[in-house]
């Protein structure tokens, strides 16, 4: 192929060699999928409908449910599809579309997540301040800005790599479309372009990665210092699901990414590429309601009334 432009479609990884071992990888990824979506769509469901859970933190929360709904919705169903009926195909605009939606909402978790942190900086250590700090305006801004940013990220990552001329094939070493995958198909040194982006999208990611260590050693100073046992016990409680989240998203992802290319191998890769795309989608749910009462009594009763009327 001469260039991207003869493209008409992409050759995914395919999960499995037999028949046996991708049906099961469907079944696998079907139960994964609806763990995500009922979890995630309950957290969603209420916090919306739970007055008293309309507060900064269940705010931001719901934004973090709605970028793990969005992620594991984007590359999920293209891998069951091709499990299921032993294709490994996908359009070429179907991989633009998949890419785009992929870096959207991955790339408004991170800073999600920075702004959550922050959330319980000012809740832990300048509890005064936090309606000033954390007025519904405030928050609306700090949303606004995370998804406007991620918007960003994703246009230019987008538009820069299917820029690209293709010239080795249209085989993706990946069960979805991700940009190293796409850049490896390229025979033009323009993809410096793209390097110059992911330098300034791994500086911004270290920015917000020292901001949150910053505000956690923050935090666990003033929790330290809290007389009562109970009271540091309360503390933590609010604290723990986030940094558990915020250690999952960038272990799996830093590994993903920064392991030796020694231990590098399709099927490593493959497992590597399933625990920080689907994984986090799927567990971020189970971890925040486990020690959160006030979410745990609220999804308890939107799930009672439901059952109560059907």
């Amino acid at each position: 192929m001469s260039n991207s432009s003869s493209i008409s479609h992409f050759l995914l990884l395919a999960l499995a060699d037999t028949r046996q071992l991708q049906l099961l990888h469907f079944c696998l990824l079907l139960g994964i999928s609806l763990a995500a979506l009922l979890g995630n769509g309950l957290i969603i469901s209420a916090v919306a409908c739970g007055q008293h859970l309309h507060t900064p933190m269940f705010f931001f929360l719901l934004n973090l449910a709605l970028t793990d709904l969005g992620s594991i919705c984007t590359t999920v169903p293209k891998a069951m599809h091709n499990s299921l009926w032993d294709t490994s195909t996908i359009s070429y605009t179907g991989c633009v579309a998949q890419l785009f939606f992929l870096l959207l909402f991955i790339g408004a978790e991170f800073p999600l997540l920075t702004i959550m942190s922050y959330d319980r900086y000012v809740s832990i250590c300048k509890p005064l301040h936090y309606r000033t700090l954390l007025g519904s305006r405030a928050c609306a801004h700090m949303a606004a800005a995370a998804w406007a940013s991620a918007f960003l990220y994703s246009l230019l990552h987008t538009a820069n790599t299917f820029s690209l001329p293709l010239c080795h094939g249209n085989a993706l070493g990946q069960f979805f479309c991700e940009i190293p995958q796409i850049l490896k198909l390229s025979c033009s040194k323009s993809h410096l372009r793209q390097l110059g982006l992911l330098a300034v999208s791994a500086c911004l990611v270290f920015g917000c990665f020292v901001f949150i260590v910053f505000s956690y050693v923050q935090i666990f100073r003033v929790v330290l210092r809290i007389p009562s046992e109970q009271g540091r016990h309360k503390a933590f409680s609010t604290c723990l699901p986030h940094l558990a989240v915020v250690s999952l998203f960038l272990s799996t992802g830093a590994f993903a990414y920064l392991k030796p290319p020694s231990i590098s191998s399709p099927s490593l890769d493959l497992v590597v590429s399933l625990l920080y795309s689907v994984v986090p989608p799927a567990m971020n749910p189970l971890i925040y309601s486990l020690r959160n009462q006030e979410l745990k009594a609220a999804v308890w009763t939107l799930m009672t009334a439901w059952f109560q009327e059907h």
